[in-house]
């Protein structure tokens, strides 16, 4: 790339007119700069940053806590760039590596899970084959090739036509640490999973609800049918009832509470004799058996589904959570964990190295990478 060219596409990223390729391509430059790099013209790096840096300062994201952001030095930055944010820390002319035997570097999660079928059997979708893996009565299912899993039904009459038997046929799609997959449900529904997370689900719905049971975290997309409500129940036995709409549920039972946020629709969660009715733009958190229903940060809630870590005012242990199941790593503690929160965005695509890196240049954090774990240090 000339000058011209990387200088246009500069301005495209400042216009914030960049595709997601030309996004990957400014970088994987700023990724690769340092002064000496004479191929890529520095001062119109530096003067891009100083820009960029301006702008990100007028922005919304300095709430209260920790920023990752530290003030820029000329002449020594380096540029994060991410799929739907930005971080931005220093790199000194002779870098200081703070994060130790960087050698174990951990690369991120991707598209893994398990098709576990109604006899028992297994499939693993890492090594199956894309297209067509089985039959089941009258439902089909395939394998994309972009992670996703799709349930087609070959007779839609069938189910009542043989008395709801094949209802009774259940399937249960799962994620291993550092896994994510999507699945299309026979009634068109999208789910998407996070990693360390499951979903059983009919072959075929049939009757008069659509049931389905998950635990960790989904996306849902539900197809809209007024005549018959689409219900998911978490493993504290709550439930959320809806007919179509959009939604994410967090249920992992190593966080402190179960969090459902609305995006699109209406949703009713039900713990018991207690229920709520969501509007879009709220949460509703079932806490110490309480329903408490307040606003919702829905950009952080489904940041994970749209392919990158949002932090807003979090803690560093919620985070260290969150990175241990897309990174599938052990994490540990020496001495006292800082106590403020940090914000910011970063993408779930990069090694696990380049994360902590954003995440100490706070100066209230560094990190150790050694035997498939992290360290966590003051």
């Amino acid at each position: 790339m000339d000058e011209q060219q990387l200088k246009e596409l500069l301005q495209k990223y400042e216009a914030g007119t960049c595709t997601e390729q030309e996004r990957a391509i400014l970088e994987d430059l700023y990724l690769q700069w340092n002064p000496e790099n004479k191929e890529i013209p520095h001062q119109l790096i530096e003067h891009s940053v100083n820009k960029v840096w301006q702008r990100l300062a007028n922005e919304s994201l300095s709430r209260q806590g920790k920023r990752l952001w530290p003030h820029i030095a000329a002449a020594s930055v380096l540029l994060f760039l991410s799929v739907g944010g930005y971080f931005l820390f220093h790199q000194q002319a002779t870098p200081k590596q703070n994060i130790a035997t960087l050698q174990h570097d951990i690369a991120p999660g991707g598209n893994k899970a398990v098709l576990t079928l109604a006899d028992g059997s297994k499939i693993s979708l890492d090594d199956a084959r894309k297209g067509e893996l089985v039959k089941q009565s009258d439902a089909t299912i395939t394998k994309t090739g972009n992670g996703q899993l799709i349930y087609s039904l070959v007779n839609s009459a069938a189910p009542s036509a043989r008395g709801g038997k094949v209802a009774d046929l259940q399937n249960t799609l799962s994620t291993p640490q550092g896994g994510q997959y999507q699945l299309i449900l026979p009634d068109g529904s999208h789910v998407w999973l996070n990693a360390a997370s499951s979903i059983t689900y009919p072959v075929v719905f049939s009757g008069k609800e659509r049931k389905v049971s998950i635990t960790g975290e989904a996306y849902f997309q539900v197809t809209k049918n007024k005549t018959r409500p689409f219900i998911v129940r978490l493993p504290d036995q709550s439930e959320v009832r809806v007919l179509g709409t959009h939604f994410n549920i967090n249920t992992y039972a190593d966080e402190p509470v179960s969090v459902t946020t609305l995006l699109e629709g209406s949703v009713r969660v039900s713990n018991g004799s207690e229920s709520k009715l969501l509007v879009p733009g709220q949460q509703a958190m079932l806490k110490s058996g309480k329903l408490i229903v307040s606003p919702a940060d829905t950009e952080e809630a489904v940041a994970w589904k749209n392919g990158y870590f949002r932090f807003n005012d979090e803690k560093i242990e919620s985070i260290m959570r969150k990175l241990s199941r897309w990174y599938s790593i052990k994490v540990s503690y020496e001495g006292t964990p800082p106590t403020g929160g940090l914000n910011g965005k970063v993408s779930r695509f990069k090694n696990i190295s380049q994360v902590l890196k954003a995440l100490e240049a706070t100066k209230t954090v560094h990190f150790k990478i050694e035997g498939g774990g992290v360290t966590v240090m003051p």
